[in-house]
């Protein structure tokens, strides 16, 4: 059996998730956006709250034909390719974020933004409210270099809040490469 997609309205550069029950759908299919007004709600929690989804997960979500996307001035049906602009003007480096972050969902792990963390991802195995985020994950190029003042920087941030600091290279057409930092006193 095919499911109808769910609903999201375009509002600016954020979509909203308008039916409460498609909302929770949605949050309990791996903990997709955050219902609004509540801030660490339970996996098990039916709220009565509209679900606000980023960008990132719309294209993610949208890609996967999950959802369908209606621009909140017109009503009228918002593709991949206006998403992906509006993306492209809100986030530095996007193509790069979302190879990531595509990547870590395609393992099966609940990806959720590292901002409070410092990073770009905070990881779950079970998800929020189940489990700790035991990974920040920042994402870099292969070119790109990072010094030791940055390193230490990044480990000690990671230490702080007990996660391990994993930086994220994505590749073209294949999946992305992953170091993982241990830290340990001397």
């Amino acid at each position: 059996m095919v499911q109808k997609p769910i609903t999201a309205e375009l509002i600016g550069t954020r979509l909203i998730v308008w039916d409460p029950a498609e909302g929770v759908a949605l949050y309990r299919m791996g903990f997709f956006g955050k219902p609004v007004g509540i801030p660490k709600p339970k996996p098990e929690q039916d709220f009565k709250a509209p679900l606000m989804l980023d960008l990132m997960e719309a294209i993610y979500l949208l890609d996967r034909k999950i959802i369908r996307i209606l621009d909140a001035h017109n009503g009228k049906l918002v593709g991949r390719k206006k998403i992906l602009q509006l993306a492209n003007g809100t986030y530095k480096q996007f193509d790069l974020g979302y190879a990531a972050y595509e990547d870590l969902r395609n393992k099966g792990l609940i990806v959720t933004p590292g901002i409070r963390f410092g990073s770009d991802f905070a990881i779950y195995e079970h998800g929020p409210g189940i489990d700790h985020a035991p990974f920040i994950v920042t994402v870099k190029r292969q070119e790109d270099t990072m010094g030791p003042f940055e390193v230490v920087l990044a480990g000690r941030l990671a230490t702080t809040v007990r996660k391990q600091f994993t930086i994220a290279v994505p590749k073209r057409h294949r999946e992305s490469d992953y170091l993982v930092f241990k830290w340990f006193k001397a």
